[in-house]
């Protein structure tokens, strides 16, 4: 049997307050059923569209996880089926479809990665499910039936759509269905709680909307703040800023290193275990300008790291970070690069050895003074290069890679 359920006030009022956006119907209405003892059924929907889980994921699953010390009932729900539809949330464009098999290879280590926050052994395990076990099974009339319960109005009206309206893009009717899918995610395993991040929530109301049509019961939804840039976008593989779960150690803590000081608050509340009292306590650092900014980010970024892999490897990744960025020194591990090359352009050098794409990109990052060959800055793109055995080639803060001649 699982712990009983604890209705600690000060507990309740950090998960209903610290990383939240909002809570439908009401937070009152939230506290009361969490205050009477009732043991809730509450979940969270991750599509596997990459082999990796990302800090923006990990603040849902730290929602979850306040959940489940209170003694909850908590799901993680892998969407291997609505994977291979696309969420349109935030699209500009049609996702591309995935396969079943590539789906099925992207989420092979999200268990894992999960199990840094969620506790998935112990009196109350966190309980992993896929929506394709019912999904899958739909007939075509049962689909109908649920379609019924919305209007083509509701979906149409969403921002993305409207934009791809005016832009004269196309819209296909699957990705319609996206949101009914979600929806009937929680009629299927007779959901209490819904949580997931803010640019979910029609999704995540389409589903309070259908258990109310089909089982006349409450469905509560908490929707999380995101991780946002100084533009407004979220953090994210879309937007190519993403820190992902399964970063080397070194490689999280410098991603973290490199965030704009308007993330060091955002980060503690939503990517650590800080509660809301310290957080003030920092934000109050900042305004005083009682302490330096970058020193708050690298308690933070240690955090993280501690979070994913270890306390241990948070101060290595630290002190490799300090190496690099405070000494200027080389980093005490990098890649190697076996060259069959005498001679080459930089250009051709970059690609060869995998740290660009494209001579284009290639191109743009020497004119931004990004690539360095044994800590001398390139100024050139049109600069051959003699390669030499145990040269170094770097691009930009934290890529290394060292040539060594076959």
């Amino acid at each position: 049997m699982p712990n009983k359920v604890i209705t600690n006030k000060n507990l309740i009022d950090e998960v209903l307050n610290k990383g939240v956006e909002k809570i439908y119907p009401s937070p009152d209405a939230l506290r009361k059923v969490l205050s009477s003892g009732k043991r809730l059924r509450v979940y969270c929907g991750y599509d596997p569209t990459a082999p990796s889980l990302h800090i923006g994921h990990a603040i849902t699953l730290r929602k979850l996880s306040q959940f489940q010390k209170l003694g909850h009932e908590v799901i993680m729900l892998i969407g291997d089926f609505t994977a291979m539809i696309g969420d349109p949330t935030d699209k500009t464009a049609t996702r591309k479809r995935l396969s079943r098999k590539e789906v099925l290879k992207n989420l092979k280590d999200y268990k894992k990665q999960a199990a840094k926050i969620l506790n998935f052994t112990g009196k109350n395990p966190a309980k992993i499910k896929y929506n394709s076990k019912w999904h899958s099974k739909i007939t075509f009339d049962k689909l109908i039936e649920l379609a019924a319960n919305f209007t083509v109005q509701q979906m149409i009206v969403r921002d993305m759509f409207q934009e791809r309206i005016k832009k004269d893009k196309p819209i296909y009717l699957h990705e319609f269905l996206y949101p009914l899918a979600q929806a009937y995610d929680s009629v299927a395993m007779n959901v209490d709680l819904e949580v997931g991040g803010n640019d979910q929530t029609f999704n995540m109301l389409c589903g309070r909307d259908l258990m109310k049509s089909l089982k006349n019961k409450e469905k509560f939804v908490l929707t999380t703040k995101l991780l946002v840039d100084p533009t407004g976008k979220k953090m994210g593989k879309t937007e190519g800023n993403v820190v992902n779960l399964n970063d080397a150690p070194k490689d999280m803590y410098g991603k973290i290193m490199s965030w704009p000081d308007s993330l060091i608050l955002p980060g503690f509340e939503l990517c650590t275990d800080f509660s809301i009292k310290e957080i003030k306590e920092i934000e109050l650092e900042l305004k005083n300008k009682k302490t330096n900014p970058r020193d708050l980010k690298a308690v933070l970024a240690r955090e993280i790291v501690s979070i994913h892999h270890s306390k241990k490897a948070a101060i290595e990744a630290e002190r490799e970070f300090n190496r690099i960025f405070k000494e200027k020194s080389l980093p005490s591990k990098m890649p190697y690069y076996k060259s069959k090359l005498t001679k080459a352009s930089i250009l051709d050098l970059l690609i060869e050895a995998k740290l660009t794409s494209s001579k284009s990109e290639a191109k743009r990052l020497v004119e931004q003074g990004a690539v360095r060959i044994n800590n001398r800055v390139i100024n050139s793109w049109r600069q051959k290069i003699k390669i030499q055995s145990g040269m170094v080639l770097q691009v930009g803060k934290r890529r290394f890679l060292r040539i060594v001649k076959k």
